[in-house]
């Protein structure tokens, strides 16, 4: 279980993605003239039928015609409505993820204004380098935690709408009926089905992946500065979080840690994600777009969960910025031998306060 899995709770579980194939179901029966409703229903399917079928789009389809008057799904194949699906259960986890990644930033700048001439060590490939301000370090961190988001928020999300084969030659007007499907849903029409062309789900995880990435350098510095012998920031104090289960001094960092965790995790579902892509042979593929689907589910929970983590990790992060200062001064001879000596690590700071200054205009837009 994905320590965290509550934070997306109903947005991409089997429940939900149910839910939104009977939503595609409703949207393109009503492209077909039967303005159907089903009042809340979600039906539970059943697992063997599922894997008889390949995929859950024939049990709820019988389980639908079992329920409604008139024509249900005809034109449409079973890709068309778990791509559709998939679309809209990114598009809720991507606004919830946006508006965790709003909270972040908005924590960032605030730490990157506060601190702009906290004086800390500066440290290059684990080493000491030249001084730097914790302001400048938030305002890189700011930086592309925005990149990131704003690449999410810039995704197309499209409708799958192609028939057995990619021609939707059983519709009777077909580029009407997609382009009316696509209203229904929300949804974008690309202009043709995208079965074997998966751009629409390798640019979507890619954005997923790239905002794994923003958060997890954020993540990776906090634990390295909170290590006890540098003890420079700490995560904010909550009871019953970080807990030991053998030694009862510990209070781990456990929202860094995890976020840590999904950035790790991510890259390689975006992998797998180009691999299925690249596999996606015929007009409809043998088991690489079967493939995609717990990568995609997988990424799409990951992000909502750590953007919702690091959201709560940097508003409640503790910033010691007089251990900073001490240990700037005890390394002066290290941090001030570029310039060849001195004592005043904040007399060497260069553009620091004014990268600051650029990334905070970019936040506040």
């Amino acid at each position: 279980m994905l320590p965290g899995s509550h934070r997306a709770a109903g947005l991409v579980d089997d429940t939900a993605l149910v839910r939104a194939m009977l939503q595609v179901e409703v949207a393109w029966a009503r492209v077909l003239g039967n303005p159907i409703s089903v009042d809340g229903w979600v039906p539970v399917l059943d697992p063997v039928e599922v894997e008889a079928a390949g995929n859950p789009v024939l049990p709820l389809v019988t389980a639908l015609r079992a329920r409604v008057p008139g024509p249900v799904h005809t034109g449409l194949t079973s890709q068309d409505v778990l791509d559709s699906a998939f679309m809209l259960l990114a598009r809720g986890a991507v606004e919830r993820a946006s508006a965790d990644l709003a909270r972040v930033a908005g924590a960032l700048a605030r730490l990157a204004g506060e601190h702009r001439s906290s004086v800390m060590a500066g440290r290059t490939l684990t080493q000491h380098a030249v001084p730097i301000t914790f302001g400048l370090k938030a305002a890189r961190w700011l930086v592309g935690v925005l990149d990131a988001a704003g690449e999410l928020e810039a995704v197309p999300l499209p409708v799958q709408c192609g028939g057995a084969a990619g021609t939707l030659s059983r519709a009777d007007d077909p580029i009407a009926s997609a382009t009316a499907f696509a209203g229904h849903l929300g949804l974008v029409w690309p202009g043709m089905p995208w079965h074997t062309y998966r751009a629409p789900v390798t640019r979507l995880g890619d954005a997923l992946v790239r905002t794994c990435d923003a958060l997890g350098v954020v993540a990776a510095d906090l634990l390295t500065l909170g290590r006890p012998e540098i003890g420079e920031v700490s995560e904010g104090a909550v009871a019953g979080r970080g807990g030991s289960s053998t030694m009862p001094h510990k209070r781990n960092p456990v929202l860094s840690v995890l976020v840590n965790s999904a950035a790790l995790q991510a890259p390689g579902l975006g992998a797998r994600l180009h691999l299925c892509a690249a596999r996606a042979v015929d007009e409809r593929p043998d088991g690489a777009w079967h493939a995609e689907w717990p990568a995609l589910r997988a990424l799409l929970e990951l992000v909502v969960v750590a953007a919702s983590q690091a959201a709560e990790l940097v508003e409640g992060l503790e910033v010691h910025a007089d251990v900073m200062a001490r240990r700037a001064r005890e390394a002066a001879a290290d941090l001030l031998a570029e310039r060849g000596g001195g004592t005043d690590p904040g007399a060497y700071l260069g553009a620091a306060e004014a990268f600051v200054d650029e990334a905070l205009k970019r936040w506040k837009g």
